[in-house]
């Protein structure tokens, strides 16, 4: 059995601007928790789990509550396990196009223990694989990597390896803004996607290169990370006490993988 602390916000925090796919004004306010992780609309609580997934077109759904991934992702970056997330206007902000800002929120109330978690079945490697797609879980320590593949096209292969802490993941993974290549902006946004993102929020991949300059030289591998950690977490399970390689993935995939992890273990929680 592994054990792992529990941590949940030490105060409430809000975050407001346009839904990052809708473009609609959002507000969402994250409170502490005692129990998991979960999503308020109304007087509907969904737990943040990989049956509850309603949607993984271009961003992960919660019930009626979409593009929850970088939220998650910052809570998987810090640790935070409990939390409970009200949230008004039925989708994330956009703010930046990354995690980052989530990030400094949530750094700025801080957070408090409570209680611990303990986690059975997380001895051997859990293994979800389709097709190409590969991701690769085990008990660890933090260190992970993932490799994204475009080729043949530019940017061909790019490939990051972190071992996880608070400050790795605020000043190297956070920062990355989700990307879209330039061919299919205006499509998505006929589509009514990605209508609360800017040339500031969004990663632009040209043909050859990028139309604006980057964060990051890797920055679509980063944020495809960024969203694996949010995917991920839906299993329940500590960053800090696995080690994860993926190969591909995109949200479909890990909230498959996350659901192939959650059918392996065991979780228990103590006050």
């Amino acid at each position: 059995m592994i054990s792992a602390p529990r941590f949940t916000v030490a105060d409430g925090v809000s975050f407001a601007g346009q839904g990052l796919h809708g473009g609609q004004p959002v507000r969402v306010t994250v409170h502490p928790g005692a129990d998991g992780i979960a999503f308020r609309a109304g007087d509907l609580r969904v737990p943040a789990t990989p049956s509850e997934v309603t949607d993984t077109r271009r961003c992960t759904q919660i019930g009626p509550v979409a593009t929850i991934e970088h939220l998650m992702s910052a809570f998987a970056g810090l640790g935070i396990t409990d939390a409970e997330i009200e949230v008004e206007g039925g989708e994330m902000p956009a703010l930046d196009g990354s995690a980052k800002e989530f990030v400094a929120g949530l750094q700025s109330v801080g957070m408090t223990p409570c209680g611990k978690l303990h986690i059975e079945g997380l001895f051997k490697r859990v293994y979800f694989v389709e097709g190409d797609v590969k991701v690769a879980m085990a008990a660890g320590t933090g260190r992970v990597r993932y490799e994204y593949d475009n080729t043949p096209r530019w940017p061909g292969v790019q490939e990051v390896e972190f071992v996880l802490s608070p400050e790795t993941y605020a000043h190297e993974i956070a920062p990355a803004r989700t990307f879209a290549f330039r061919e299919e902006v205006e499509p998505l946004r006929q589509m009514g996607l990605g209508l609360g993102l800017s040339e500031d929020s969004c990663v632009i991949l040209e043909a050859e290169g990028y139309a604006f300059p980057p964060r990051f030289p890797d920055e679509p591998a980063r944020h495809k990370l960024l969203d694996l950690m949010g995917d991920l977490l839906l299993a329940g399970v500590p960053w800090s006490v696995m080690q994860v390689t993926a190969h591909r993935s995109g949200h479909r995939t890990n909230v498959a993988a996350a659901a192939r992890l959650a059918e392996c273990i065991t979780i228990t929680r103590e006050n």
